[in-house]
Order: C-alpha cells, then sequence, then structure tokens
C-alpha cells in the first residue's frame, strides 16, 4: 500500500501575480529549527550562497531584514522572519488533519484499484495523537484503511448512518460521563455496538509560555486582558469546557474570544504560541509540542465504535492486533498526556459505562 503525503506550502507573489522566491519560508523555518543559516543550508542541500540571495531578495520584496547576522553568533530571525515561520506552523496545524484526511481517501481510492474495495476499513474519528499514530501503524503495516477527521458527535452520526466501520470519540471520565454520553446516545443505539479502547488522555488549559496573564484557572479567563482561544462549535472538547465553565459558574460571555474557534488541539497551541492567544482549552501534547504551559483539568478515554460483526472482518482484526502491540502502546505512551494502558481491549456499552442506560 502507497502511504500519501501532503502538506501545506505557502508562497509570495508579485501584484502582477508573478511567483517570488518559493523557497524564502522554507530557508526561515529551517533557521528556526537548526538554530543557524549554515545548518539550514545543510539540512535543504542548498548552497550558503544561493540560501543567502534568497534570503536577500526576501528582504528587499518586504523592505525590512529577515535575518540577523552577528559576530559569535551566527544568524538569528528578525521579527518578522519569527512571524512568518509561526505563520507557518500555524497553517500545519490547522490544515494538517483535513491534508491527512484527503492523503488518506486517496491511498484509498488508489487501493481499490489495486485490490478489492471490500477490504478498505472507513474510519471517521475525532482528531488526536493516538489516531495518528494508529494511522501510521496501519499504513505500514499494509492495512488499507480511509481515515476522515470529524468532530466527535460527527464521526458518531456517521456510524449510525453506515457512513463508517470505525468512530473514533472520547468521553471524560468522572461526573461529566453521563452528561456527555446524552449527546452520543441518538447515535450510539443497539446492542451490537462494540467499543474499542485506544488511549486515555489528558484535557486542560495551555498557557503561554512562563504563563505570564498568571492564569491558574477557568475563572482566570473572564480578567480583562486575557485572550481566549477556544476549539470549534460541536467538537466535544468545547462541549467538555462549555460543562467545566457551568460547574465553576464561570461566564463565558466575559472570556475574550470564546466564541472563536480552531478545528484541532494543535491549531489552538500555535495560535497561542504565535503570541495570538494568552490561553486555550485543548489536550497535552501539542502544549508540550509548542512549549507551553499545561495545566491539567480533565482525563477522558478515546473509543472506536464498531459493529459486533466487524471484529470478525479481517482488516479491524488487523486493527486490533496493532493496538495489543508492545510498539503501538510504547509510541503512544511516549506522547505527553497520552496512556496505551487497556489500548484494544472490546468492551460492549454496558461494559464500558455501566450506568448509562443503553437503548436498543
Amino acid at each position: 500500500m502507497l502511504k500519501v503525503a501532503i502538506r501545506p506550502q505557502w508562497t509570495f507573489a508579485s501584484v502582477d501575480g508573478a511567483v517570488l522566491l518559493p523557497r524564502l519560508l522554507e530557508i526561515l523555518v529551517a533557521i528556526a529549527e537548526k538554530g543557524n543559516l549554515a545548518a539550514a543550508c545543510r539540512s535543504l542541500l542548498l548552497s550558503y550562497r544561493h540560501a543567502w540571495g534568497i534570503l536577500r531578495e526576501g528582504e528587499a520584496l518586504f523592505g525590512m531584514p529577515l535575518v540577523s547576522m552577528s559576530r559569535g553568533r551566527g544568524s538569528e530571525l528578525t521579527e518578522l522572519g519569527h512571524k512568518l515561520v509561526w505563520a507557518d506552523r500555524r497553517v500545519t496545524a490547522r490544515l494538517g488533519p483535513s491534508l491527512d484526511s484527503l492523503a488518506s481517501e486517496l491511498e484509498a481510492e488508489i487501493e481499490s484499484i489495486v485490490r478489492h474495495a471490500g477490504s478498505i476499513v472507513h474510519i471517521h474519528a475525532s482528531h488526536g495523537f493516538a489516531v495518528e499514530t494508529l494511522r501510521t501503524f496501519l499504513v505500514r503495516a499494509q492495512v488499507p484503511i480511509d481515515l476522515k477527521y470529524r468532530s466527535s458527535l460527527e464521526a458518531a452520526a456517521s456510524f449510525a448512518n453506515a457512513g463508517c466501520e470505525l468512530a473514533g470519540f472520547h468521553v471524560p471520565i468522572g461526573p461529566f460521563e453521563a452528561p456527555m454520553l446524552k449527546h452520543y446516545a441518538p447515535y450510539l443505539r443497539g446492542r451490537d455496538i462494540r467499543l474499542i479502547h485506544l488511549a486515555t488522555r489528558r484535557q486542560g488549559m495551555m498557557v503561554a509560555p512562563g504563563n505570564p496573564k498568571n492564569i491558574d484557572g477557568l475563572a482566570a479567563l473572564s480578567r480583562p486582558g486575557v485572550r481566549f482561544i477556544n476549539r470549534q462549535q460541536g467538537s466535544a472538547t468545547r462541549l467538555l469546557l462549555d460543562l467545566l465553565c457551568e460547574r465553576e459558574n464561570v461566564e463565558v460571555e466575559k472570556i475574550q474570544g470564546y466564541q472563536e474557534g480552531e478545528y484541532t488541539h494543535a491549531a489552538v497551541a500555535a495560535f497561542i504560541a504565535s503570541g495570538m492567544a494568552d490561553a486555550g482549552f485543548g489536550i497535552e501534547t501539542p502544549a508540550r509540542h509548542f512549549n507551553l504551559g499545561f495545566i491539567p483539568l480533565e482525563t477522558e478515554r478515546y473509543f472506536l465504535a464498531c459493529r459486533a460483526e466487524g471484529l470478525h472482518t479481517q482488516p479491524i482484526r488487523e486493527v486490533l492486533q496493532i493496538l495489543s502491540r508492545p510498539e503501538y502502546r510504547s509510541a503512544v505512551d511516549a506522547l505527553a498526556g497520552y496512556s496505551a494502558k487497556g489500548s484494544g481491549k472490546v468492551q460492549t456499552l454496558a461494559e464500558a459505562f455501566p450506568h448509562w442506560q443503553v437503548q436498543a
């Protein structure tokens, strides 16, 4: 099975439409990652002279420097250079899951021609890093999949309408389990539903490096001058935050930016890291990746829903085999805030949620 990779790329163009400096941003990102221009050139297989020429053309285009040079310190990005790099990281964080979904769809289309279409397992799932890891292992194992990232509720709705064989969704552990399950109830009907445990993960407050606004909880979000970035309407993460604010009597109308939303946890983290917000709500993994502070608030379980008869099909059997492998569990355990303990365990709805009145 071929692995398709699609990555966002943006360029600068003059007013007449001519594309200029297609590698400028690539060089700036490499400088930010490698620490200096010489190391960036080695990583990009560019000559120092050629890269320096591109930078000079870029500075002429913008009318201000992108890189500063000093004896003993090498090359450093200027404020504009850093801003362009962070813009690129935000683009990647926001579009990455959508492009991964498209790549998976293209893989499935190619696979349907090379093999029988019936061998492909369709997965609709809320975006998460354990799911990303699963996709990597499935592709490596040559298991044909069509993975589409949806909100948890959209994935559950697709599952109920036979749009996918596996639906990924997450539910908090503790007092918010019951109110969250009410949202899933219309889609999780039938005693033939089985839940495959994927992982547990922590949700909480992401705060800017050093936490300059001294945000120590949800109540601090309503203070004047605190900028917040939320997840999109309809996401289970946003529903969880609504429940938390309701419990703590936090008036969301007073939170600056509460109605604004990003479509992934990574996009929320990148938004904060780029200086456009002071705090956000999401999982721990991207917060650590972008060197943000993180205040854990809730732990939740992530499941893949399927039909009982589907457990006997070859693709889902291979999914279960991967989830039980030490290599997969180690990879998930290495993700900040994640635990793969019990990964691959299959339960009925009643077994997973003993206090929930399951409807046939």
